[in-house]
């Protein structure tokens, strides 16, 4: 049989789709094998011209129905170079022509500016967004770096005073809220430790902001004063009672309220504003300023609004407004006169009358959804919807933004659509149908943020944002980075932190904020400790006074080791100021003590004394020992007192070369004086080894003074009488077993003591050698006497000799030297 060609398999083929066209199981093919294959060698002659590159950007596009040939073949004809160029002058005598070609030049210019202006716009916003991006990275990036390191750091001083501090009589560099914050702060604290009646701090600090008639700071105050209007709590369990049910319903009415009432004055402040336009008339009330209101508002603009229509407004804008500004009688007033059909929705706004929460009843709300999703969801009445939403708590995604104006709007809906939180199954994003107040906390916190709210332009609207919700620890972090706010978020965390409402870190070397994996999202904690010390750092050099109030807030809180606060902070403040007299005080020479700034808070005696301990065992800490006497003797502490005044005189005792009038030695002196003359008439609660070791250095200090001032025999008369030494070679025996009980201070100056001694006794003899006799009785005295004085020497040598206590080969050479030179 011949071989069939490819004609023969083609009319074979053909044959074969003509006997399957009639089996309805299988799909009918549109086109035959001849057109698949015309349609084929199309195809590849539109592409076989084109490189690997072109076949794989048709395959692509191709893919989304995009014909790259055509296309290609369409760009190739336009050329924006030759549309935007200048056209080609015309003569001016055609001036047809020529008017046509100056005004086509015109829109050329025009285009070509603007598109250099867009540019240059665009340039500017992203720069400017970039800057915005990096100042809240470096924000986040520096908090940290504070946060986790164990020191705070320093913040510049202003170099411009405010006021004059008269306790201290210097330059305060407090500002006027500052200084006026603090007075209030003060009066508290000494209410607190006077055991008087408390001031309203609360109100205190409202008042300052009511006198810097600064509204947005007015408005910051009056807002937290609402939301603290809470039952007293624990300090240190603030973060458990307040994700309690009851405590969590008391804080969204709280912030509802103050929502509503701020709206409330807006509406009045419109509606004031525009009179004649507002019709203002009847019965004062919150129903007439909302019709009023609205009239302003909308106007004759009814657009897309129900038509039902009360006293000449639309029914849902009227009901809307008064539950918006809090008044639910004016609301069921306005659903009353609107009418048939209102009936259900009348009874739920009873509902939320009598219910303390403002809520309607589960099955009211059940009725209320089931209208919303049959007929109100796609009704085009926007406050229709919205105040369904607001009652049933029903689409809480929906933001209802042509409601919903402001910041203030959205968060009072959301608020009112909170649903009970259920403690044990925690949503992680709210539903259609259920948002609980953690998700509203973490919807702002977290999902919009700083920048949604343009918080470096509006930080009034964030910190609202934030408070309201019950973040206040979020909000006052966020507050302290603004430094105009500062002083503000300072006192507010001052105030939480009072009322028991401030959840706090657990020690002071935490981040500013902390996210603790045991607290539900999105709490925080805030580090209260490093607030009051990243704010009192720039002014407690200055003012000392105002500072320890600052400092006596921290009193409750404790460092790991179990120190106060407050005692750290003080002392450390103390030691960078060295004003021990101003703070702490000082003994006056009768023996009373002159009180200092840490008196204010003598009413509370274990803190002072607290106080007192841990500035004296920091200042022993460093080695600055003066200091410290000074401090241990204001505490009482007496052991403390002589032990180190001994530990200081025996190492100066013996340099009377080397003095000064400001010398450690010449201070010592007075000061070992002035301890001496008072611890003399009184009882004082030191061992007898250190009493005793303090009088003989004092003894010693008149040893050597009188020693360099050439007073041999007075010198020698104190030496005599501190029993230190023998005089004798029959006192040897006894003074080297006395010599073991003897304190280790003493016996490091005993070689200094002998040499002393000895070069007295040497300088003697030798004076007496030199010395001539007259009759054979001097001549006799004489001998006696130098045989005494070679007597004494012997002893001292042999004392050297015999003690256990290994003096230098220097010191033992030069007493055997000297007492050589007596024969």
């Amino acid at each position: 049989m011949a071989e069939s060609d490819f004609n023969d398999l083609l009319q074979a083929a053909e044959r074969l789709a003509c006997e399957v066209e009639g089996n309805e199981e299988l799909p009918r093919v549109d086109r035959t094998l001849r057109q698949v294959l015309e349609a084929s060698n199309d195809l590849w002659s539109r592409v076989t011209h084109t490189g690997a590159q072109d076949v794989q950007a048709n395959l692509l596009l191709g893919t989304r129905g995009v014909d790259l040939p055509e296309l290609s073949q369409k760009l190739e004809v336009l050329s924006a170079r030759k549309t935007f160029e200048p056209l080609e002058p015309v003569p001016e005598t055609d001036v047809h022509n020529y008017l046509k070609n100056e005004g086509e030049n015109a829109i050329l210019s025009l285009i070509d500016e603007t598109y250099k202006s867009t540019l240059t716009s665009l340039d500017e916003k992203y720069q400017k967004v970039l800057k915005e991006d990096w100042f809240l990275e470096k924000h986040k990036l520096m908090n940290s770096l504070i946060g986790y390191s164990s020191h705070v750091i320093e913040l510049p001083i202003r170099s411009q005073p405010k006021t004059i501090n008269e306790a201290i009589g210097s330059k305060s560099l407090l500002d006027s809220f500052e200084t006026a914050y603090s007075k209030h702060l003060i009066d508290y604290n000494i209410a607190c430790v006077t055991n008087k009646p408390r001031p309203n701090l609360a109100e205190d600090f409202l008042s300052v902001a009511i006198n810097s008639k600064n509204e947005k700071i007015i408005n910051l105050w009056q807002m937290v004063n609402s939301m603290i209007m809470l039952p007293p709590q624990n300090k240190g369990e603030s973060l458990t009672a307040r994700l309690s049910k009851q405590l969590t319903e008391k804080m969204i009415s709280q912030a509802k309220n103050y929502l509503e009432n701020m709206y409330k004055d807006y509406m009045k402040s419109v509606v004031s504003g525009r009179l004649e336009q507002a019709q203002r008339g009847g019965v004062p009330g919150t129903f007439t300023l909302v019709r009023s209101f609205v009239a302003v508002l909308i106007g004759g603009n009814t657009i897309g609004l129900d038509d039902t229509i009360v006293e000449g407004q639309p029914v849902w804008p009227m009901i809307y407004y008064c539950l918006r500004c809090g008044d639910i009688p004016a609301a069921i007033h306005c659903a009353t006169l609107a009418g048939i059909g209102m009936e259900e929705f009348i009874v739920a706004l009873n509902e939320m009358k009598s219910n303390i929460l403002k809520r309607v009843s589960d099955k009211s709300r059940t009725q209320i959804r089931s209208q919303y999703r049959r007929s109100v969801r796609h009704s085009s009445d926007p406050f229709k919807r919205a105040v369904y939403c607001v009652i049933g708590a029903c689409d809480v995604v929906d933001e209802h933004k042509e409601v919903a104006k402001t910041a203030d709007d959205y968060l009072w809906i959301k608020l009112s659509q909170v649903s009970p939180e259920d403690d044990d199954k925690r949503p992680e994003a709210p539903s259609s149908d259920k948002i609980t107040f953690s998700l509203l906390q973490t919807l702002i916190l977290e999902e919009y943020g700083e920048a949604y709210y343009n918080a470096q332009e509006q930080p009034h609207v964030y910190a609202q944002m934030l408070i309201l919700t019950g973040q206040f620890e979020s909000a006052i972090e966020f507050l302290m980075r603004n430094n105009s706010l500062k002083v503000h978020a300072v006192h507010i965390a001052i105030l939480l932190y009072i009322r028991g409402l401030l959840s706090i870190t657990v020690t002071a070397k935490s981040p500013l904020l902390v996210k603790d994996p045991k607290d539900p999202a999105p709490m925080r904690r805030l580090n209260l400790a490093r607030v009051i010390l990243l704010y009192a750092r720039r002014f407690d050099v200055h003012d000392i006074r105002e500072a320890l109030h600052y400092y006596y807030v921290l009193r409750e809180l404790s460092t790991p080791v179990g120190d106060s606060l407050f005692s750290l902070c003080v002392s450390n403040l103390i030691l960078e100021t060295r004003e021990f007299d101003l703070i702490l005080g000082k003994m006056e020479s009768r023996g009373d003590r002159k009180p200092g700034l840490i008196d204010e808070f003598s009413g509370d005696a274990s803190c002072v004394a607290a106080v007192m301990e841990c500035v004296a065992a920091q200042t022993e800490a460093k080695g600055q020992f003066e200091d410290a006497i000074k401090i241990y003797d204001l505490v009482g502490n007496h052991e403390k007192v002589l032990s180190l005044m001994n530990t200081l005189m025996c190492q100066v005792v013996h340099r009377v070369g080397a003095e000064n009038t400001n010398s450690l030695r010449s201070r010592l002196s007075i000061l070992a004086d002035d301890i001496g003359a008072r611890y003399g008439g009184q009882r004082i609660n030191a061992l007898p080894e250190t009493v005793a070791t303090f009088h003989l250095f004092r003894d010693l200090y008149m040893f050597f003074d009188y020693y360099y001032e050439k007073k041999h025999n007075l010198a020698l008369e104190v030496i005599q009488s501190t029993h230190l030494i023998p005089m004798t070679s029959s006192e040897v025996p006894e003074y080297v077993s006395k010599f073991e009980k003897i304190e280790e201070p003493v016996v490091h100056l005993i070689p200094e003591v002998l040499v002393a001694t000895m070069s007295m006794i040497h300088g003697q003899y030798s004076h007496l050698k030199k010395k001539g006799s007259g009759s054979v009785s001097d001549q006799h005295s004489k001998e006696k006497t130098l045989e005494f004085l070679r007597e004494r020497a012997k002893a001292l040598t042999t004392f050297a000799g015999s003690i256990s206590y290994r003096m230098s080969s220097q010191i033992n050479s030069k007493l055997v030297q000297m007492e050589l030179m007596m024969h």
